[in-house]
Formats: C-alpha cells, sequence, structure tokens
C-alpha cells in the first residue's frame, strides 16, 4: 500500500498559487547565472530525519505511527526505502542522503548488521535504475548506539575504534558503489562530557588517525567523491573536536589532511556555535574549504538544534550568496538535514515541509544571484579596502616595524575614521530578498 496515496508529483505553479503541494518559486529548469536552479541547489533529502525518526522528544516518545516503524526486520526496511522512494518520486529532487542505521535493522553481530545493509543498499540500487535520484552522500551512525557512548575513533577502547573503522569502510564501499559523490564523517560523540576522565590530546591524534584511514582507503578504492567532516560545537557532548569551521580547519592543518578533506556545514550546529550560518560559509571558501551543506534552522528560543525546514528567505539568501562567492558546489549540495515537528503527523505534511524548504531555497539563492550579478555587496568591500590596492601600502606589507614606525613618526600617517555603512548594506540586502 502506497504511504503517500494520491499524492502527485509536485510541479512549479509560480508565485500565484495557493496549493500547499506545489512549488511557487523553485523551478528547475530556471537558468541562474547561466545553470539551471537544480544544478546550483543540488537538492537531497535526509533518510534519516523523514524516515528514520519517530517523533519522540527528551520528555515523550514516537509520535508518528508509520506504517515501517513497528518492528526492526528487513521487511520493514524494504517498506520504508518503498515510501521513501515515493517522496523522491513526488518531490524530483536529484539526491538523497543516508546513514548506515537509518537503512538497515542493526543485526545480533556486526556480520549480521552488514548482511542487512548490503542487501538493503542492492534494494537501492535497483529503485534507482528507473529513476534519476542520485546519492549525495553516505555515512556511518556512530552515536546512536550505547557502544558509541563514549565516542567512536576517539573512544578509550580500541575494540570501539576498530568497529568504528570496519563500520566505516562498509559504508564507503556502499557509498562508492551507489555512486555517491561525497562520504561525510559525522562526529556526534567525538568530544567529552569531563575532562577529568578524558585525555584529549590521545583521542585527537586518534581522530587524526581515523581521518588518515578513511582518505588512505578513499585512494586505496579509487572513490572519486569528496571526504567531508561537518562542523558541531556540543551535539550531544559537552565539547566536540570539530567545533566550528575554524577548528576543524585547525585540526586538518595539524595533521596535513587540509587538502584531502572539506567541510559539510550545517546551519542549525553554525548557530549553537555562536556564529551565524553565513560567518562559517564565508569561513569555508576563504579557506577553500567549502564542500556540502545542511540546510535546516534553529527555534531561536530553545537553544539547541531543532532541525527545523528553513523558512527564512533573507538568512538562506547570504548563506547563497557566499556559497555562490566561493564557486557553488562542485560534488556537494543542499541536503535537507530537517525533520518535521512531532505534531505533524500526515505524509501531507512531509512533502509540503520539503516543497516549502525548497521554494525558500529557490528565493535565496536567486536573491543571491541577483546580488552578485548587481555587484553593488562587492563594489563596496572594493571601495573599503581600496586602500591596501596602493603600492605604498603593498610596500607596508613587505616592510619590518622600525619603517614603519618611522613614517608614522615623521608625520606621514594620520588616520581618520571612515563610515562601515553597515546599515546602508542592509538595507542593499533588503532590496533583494
Amino acid at each position: 500500500m502506497s504511504f503517500f496515496a494520491d499524492i502527485a508529483p509536485l510541479k512549479y505553479e509560480g508565485p500565484e498559487s495557493t496549493s500547499d503541494l506545489a512549488f511557487r518559486h523553485y523551478d528547475p529548469d530556471k537558468v541562474v547565472m547561466g545553470k539551471r536552479l537544480e544544478d546550483h541547489l543540488r537538492f537531497a533529502v535526509a533518510y534519516w530525519h523523514s524516515f528514520a525518526w519517530e517523533g519522540g522528544d527528551p520528555f515523550g516518545g514516537p509520535t508518528f505511527m508509520r506504517p515501517w516503524q513497528q518492528a526492526a526486520d528487513m521487511d520493514h526496511a524494504r517498506a520504508k526505502a518503498d515510501a521513501a522512494f515515493e517522496l523522491f518520486d513526488i518531490l524530483g529532487q536529484p539526491f538523497f542522503c543516508w546513514h548506515d542505521a537509518d537503512v538497515r535493522p542493526e543485526g545480533a553481530t556486526f556480520a549480521e548488521s552488514l548482511k542487512n545493509f548490503e542487501e538493503i543498499i542492492d534494494y537501492f540500487l535497483g529503485k534507482m535504475e528507473s529513476r534519476k535520484v542520485k546519492l549525495l552522500w553516505g555515512t556511518a551512525n556512530m552515536f546512536s548506539h550505547r557502544r558509541f557512548m563514549s565516542g567512536a575513533s576517539t573512544n578509550p577502547d580500541p575494540d570501539v575504534f576498530a568497529w568504528s573503522a570496519a563500520t566505516v569502510k562498509a559504508c564507503m564501499d556502499a557509498t562508492m558503489k551507489m555512486g555517491g559523490q561525497n562520504y561525510v564523517l559525522w562526529g556526534g560523540r567525538e568530544g567529552y562530557e569531563t575532562l577529568l576522565n578524558t585525555d584529549m590530546g590521545r583521542e585527537m591524534d586518534n581522530m587524526a588517525r581515523f581521518l588518515s584511514m578513511v582518505v588512505d582507503y578513499k585512494h586505496k578504492i579509487g572513490f572519486e567523491g569528496t571526504i567531508l567532516i561537518e562542523p558541531k560545537p556540543q551535539e550531544p557532548s559537552k565539547h566536540q573536536y570539530d567545533y566550528d569551521v575554524a577548528t576543524c580547519y585547525g585540526f586538518l592543518k595539524r595533521y596535513g589532511l587540509e587538502n584531502e578533506v572539506k567541510l559539510n556545514i550545517e546551519q542549525g550546529h553554525a548557530i549553537l556555535a555562536g556564529h551565524s550560518f553565513e560567518h562559517e560559509l564565508a569561513l569555508a571558501g576563504a579557506l577553500g574549504m567549502l564542500g556540502s551543506i545542511d540546510m535546516n534552522r534553529n527555534d531561536y528560543q530553545s537553544g539547541w538544534d531543532t532541525d527545523q525546514f528553513p523558512n527564512n528567505t533573507p538568512e538562506v539568501a547570504l548563506a547563497y550568496y557566499y556559497v555562490l562567492k566561493a564557486g557553488g558546489f562542485s560534488t556537494g549540495g543542499t541536503n535537507f538535514d530537517a525533520k518535521l515537528r512531532r505534531q505533524s503527523l500526515d505524509p501531507q505534511d512531509l512533502v509540503a515541509a520539503h516543497a516549502g524548504g525548497m521554494d525558500i531555497c529557490a528565493r535565496g539563492l536567486m536573491a543571491a544571484a541577483a546580488m552578485i550579478e548587481d555587484c553593488g555587496l562587492q563594489a563596496a568591500l572594493d571601495a573599503r579596502y581600496a586602500g591596501w590596492d596602493t603600492p605604498e601600502s603593498k610596500a607596508m606589507l613587505d616592510s619590518d616595524l622600525g619603517s614603519i614606525f618611522d613614517k608614522v613618526v615623521a608625520g606621514g600617517i594620520d588616520p581618520q575614521p571612515k563610515s562601515g555603512k553597515q546599515e546602508i548594506l542592509e538595507n542593499y540586502v533588503n532590496r533583494f530578498v
């Protein structure tokens, strides 16, 4: 029986449409800056939040009584996959993403879990033969099971490190088999709860060694996709070793991995780290580390990562502005790492949530493209930093403190404050959103 019965594939109906199940702004074939919107945005559905999450929270159990959630066996895993591919047909997005634990039931042994996993991957491949949808990235869930309560690659128990390494190998093999364009390491518990029982130096060394093994294995099997890590500050550990973009870059640089690994940046994690999404994207772009994004939002009153679908065009526009400034996506894309509210029970809610998110992203990207083509923000930046383009300023950077001191004492420099024009620039952005 179809889970999404009577829901037709979504169509672009334009801004005046009043339908809950239509695109108002996302026209996949619309050309922006020489590229189709679908090719700019590269949307992906997150298998875990859309089909594995059951609607629970810390104070209450599941509210989503989906047909495949009644038991953990392969029949239910296949039923879940059937529903997932129904949604893909309705949305028409080009990609999806998974964790291993989302798609297969846990076995009594590693070998049994692996057998289940390989079987469902083949089931996916059979469904993908007649569809355009592809795999944006795969990853391993190394945070939910109790064996990972003290981390995966950073665990004090070497057996957990070994289990994690075997898990990632299996997931990388499956990602390559499916033609995945990236592989993500999502370090959900790669951090600590208390320093009283933590050797940070050993844990970071082990985490780096693990990542080096992943990179080596990528080259061994000829995987042409990108290895990504996802910055996060405290989810759920008190402190994560991959706290934000700057921390991740410092970590990668220290261990000589900055040319092998890029970043998958999530809006919700950026906020938890005390940054804006555009800050993290701009920094990743400046460092040459931008790989892919998880698009969601937080409830700003909750103080936690609530993983809601995006609905704020100005925020999204600035995010895509810096994505486009960095050259846009190559292997990466826009993954909806977002979930329904636990009171949104109906299949239509899941379709409408994605439709709205895709519309918001389309509006944001078109606004970002318009700002880039208008050149207003870039012109303001060029004007503000124009002094650094003079021969005198360039020479100063090649000089020394003593020479600069002599010039200032001689009266050759008299700085006068200049307006940063923040409000004018904010008004400028609002013209486009």
